[in-house]
């Protein structure tokens, strides 16, 4: 696959971690990255996303691999309808317990019906999946336009998402908001959770307060 290719590298705030991803953009985004993080057992992450030319995802693909366990997640989406697919290996769940965590439910979606809204696909801890709806949306310009010192508030865009657990892997819908805020700022809010998320000229996130910082 041929296109402008880009490097992308996150130092994670919120625990000992990192994201590295290597960006095609050609009729859409080819991303392949990888998560690494301590908490809540020390793991690591590769995926796989793959959107069509207006930046909707068509394909997912994620592995989870720490002590004594191996997952795998595949969300294809097509006519507008999500497959999921899952495997486990070894026993997060046990793992998660011998640490004092509390459980996990299986990998995957128990029902992708739940997904039929979602366009795009966001990897809980990832700095990159943002740049998903930013991108679909068409925010780019209202995201960078000037503020004049006083930030100008642009439309709320509310979308569903399938959102992909770390490091279980389960899959569940969820409601999240994007509003351009100028020089260089999107709001995003998802449930009672909030953040004004740095972007560059790209939508690629230069700063997540409490989640990630671009190197």
């Amino acid at each position: 696959m041929t296109g402008s290719v880009t490097a992308h590298f996150w130092r994670r705030l919120d625990t000992a971690g990192a994201e590295h991803a290597i960006c095609t953009e050609r009729m859409g985004l080819h991303a392949r990255g990888t998560l690494l993080a301590a908490t809540p057992v020390p793991y690591v992450c590769r995926y796989e996303i793959l959107t069509d030319e207006s930046w909707a995802t068509t394909r997912c693909q994620v592995t989870v691999e720490g002590a004594g366990f191996l997952r795998a997640v595949r969300l294809e989406r097509a006519a507008g309808r999500w497959r999921v697919t899952a495997t486990e290996q070894g026993n997060l769940d046990a793992t998660l317990r011998a640490a004092g965590h509390a459980r996990v439910d299986q990998p995957g979606c128990e029902d992708p019906g739940t997904l039929t809204m979602a366009l795009d696909v966001d990897l809980s801890g990832s700095a990159l999946t943002n740049t998903l709806p930013i991108r679909r949306l068409g925010l780019l310009d209202a995201i960078h336009a000037p503020s004049n010192g006083a930030r100008p508030s642009g439309p709320r865009h509310t979308i569903e998402v399938a959102w992909v657990l770390l490091p279980s892997l389960e899959v569940i819908a969820s409601t999240q908001t994007y509003q351009a805020a100028g020089d260089g700022v999107v709001r995003f809010q998802s449930g009672s959770f909030s953040a004004d998320v740095q972007v560059d000229e790209q939508g690629y996130v230069r700063y997540y307060p409490s989640l990630a910082n671009r190197a």
